[in-house]
Parts: C-alpha cells; structure tokens; sequence
C-alpha cells in the first residue's frame, strides 16, 4: 500500500490485514468516513468489500442505519401529511356528496313507490310478517 500524496494508491491483491479491516471499518460506524469515501481513500477496489467487513467486524445493526438514513427530514414529512390531508378532505367532500345524492334518491324512489301503491292500488312492498310464535317454529322442525 504505497501512498501519493495523501491518497492511497489501488490495491492489485485482494487481501487485506485484519487490523486494516478494522481500522476502515471503525472509521465508517464512527462517521469519519462513508463507505464510498473509504473506498476511494484507502484504494479498495470492490464495492460489496467493506459491506462484508461492516457484516463481520462492525458493532452497529446495519439494516437499522440504512432504515435511519432512508428516513425522511420532519418537514418533508409534515408536507407530506398535509398534502395526504387534503386528498383525504377532497375524498371526504366527494364521498358526502356521493351519499346526499343516493339518500335523495332513495327518498324519491319511496315516493314514486308511495304514489303507485296509492294511485294503482298495487302492493309493491312487501308486507313483513310478524314475528312466528314459538309453537309454529316448533311444527317446522
């Protein structure tokens, strides 16, 4: 590992000492460094070569620090709330609309029933019987 100028040349072997895997893997959990910039510091020419060494020799859960780093700032996510609350409001709106218009419906559609029964002497509804007495319930089985 020969260094010019401050920047470690690329490595052609593909081994690396235990200590030199700690020391970059200690430099990334302690956020001195990110995995790109350690790659490009210390010459490692894999990209999937320091995620195996976080894997092995890291101390932090990896899935929480990408989930954590993948989160979203508070304001962006307030704007996101609002804009779901007014697609909700719009949806609210749309759907009282919705059921105004079908109980306007329903009373009309009660009346016209009214005015044919009444009108043409037809039995439209059905008449609901009352509740059976237990004996008939009884004859049934």
């Amino acid at each position: 590992m020969e260094k010019k100028d401050n920047q470690y040349v690329k490595r052609t072997q593909k081994d690396y000492s235990y200590a030199f895997k700690l020391q970059v893997v200690s430099e990334i959990e302690s956020g001195v460094l990110g995995k790109k910039e350690a790659q490009d510091k210390y010459g490692i020419q894999g990209d999937g070569t320091i995620g195996t060494w976080l894997k092995k020799h890291g101390n932090l859960d990896l899935d929480y620090q990408t989930k954590r780093s993948k989160m979203k700032s508070p304001g962006r996510k307030i704007l996101e709330l609002e804009q779901q609350i007014k697609l909700l409001e719009k949806k609210n709106n749309s759907l009282e609309k919705e059921l105004d218009e079908t109980s306007k419906k329903a009373i009309f559609f009660d009346m016209m029933i009214d005015i044919a029964e009444r009108d043409l002497n037809i039995s439209i509804r059905k008449k609901s019987l009352p509740n059976q007495s237990t004996s008939l319930r009884n004859k049934k089985k």
